[in-house]
């Protein structure tokens, strides 16, 4: 998992409310485990026509889209099953950070566990970057503080998830980084 401490970039919005997991990435791309390569499949029903060309006017087809690092979506971005295969697609694009006013849970603890910095913001905040498409965002992890445009906040991120983005580290990384501990532990069993 790649280390996130400070992120500055900017912003493409998909205002939608209740998008779910089967339109971030459809189900007849699910056919692997391994979390690489999905980039390609994101939003692949609203990216592309029936003839598989893209569609101009989406804005995961715009110049801005290939350099931005953050994606603002609806309310309750990431509802409907749990596939963990949505927020590695998001990853996989390019996008370091997923933000909304809410997200739905699952999805939040799948992004956090590939290395996607989900972040919930205030109304009032969410509103503002959902009317200012490519605004640029300012985020701290460890203070867990976020700015764009005239707002500065905090927002939640609870601690293990927040150690793992600090330290680039996925769960197995975390318990790996305890092996000395652990074989203290195994070894004073006896």
């Amino acid at each position: 998992m790649q280390k996130i401490t400070h992120l500055a970039a900017t912003t493409v919005v998909i205002p939608q409310d209740n998008v779910d997991t089967d339109q971030i990435i459809p189900g007849r791309f699910l056919t692997t485990t391994s979390s690489e390569g999905f980039g390609d499949a994101l939003f692949r029903d609203w990216r592309f026509d029936e003839n598989d060309q893209p569609r101009p006017d989406f804005v995961l087809n715009q110049p801005a889209a290939s350099s931005a690092g953050i994606l603002v979506g609806g309310r309750n971005f990431g509802c409907g099953s749990s596939r963990e295969h949505a927020p590695w697609a998001i990853r996989d694009f390019g996008f370091k950070a997923v933000i909304s006013s809410k997200l739905a849970d699952i999805f939040s603890s799948n992004a956090q566990k590939c290395g996607l910095l989900p972040v919930v913001v205030s109304e009032e905040l969410h509103r503002w970057l959902l009317d200012n498409p490519g605004a640029e965002v300012k985020i701290d992890v460890e203070q867990r503080h976020i700015e764009a445009g005239p707002h500065a906040e905090t927002f939640p991120l609870d601690g293990f998830a927040q150690h793992c983005f600090l330290n680039g580290v996925d769960a197995l990384g975390f318990l790996l980084e305890q092996d000395a501990a652990i074989n203290r532990f195994e070894s004073q069993r006896g």
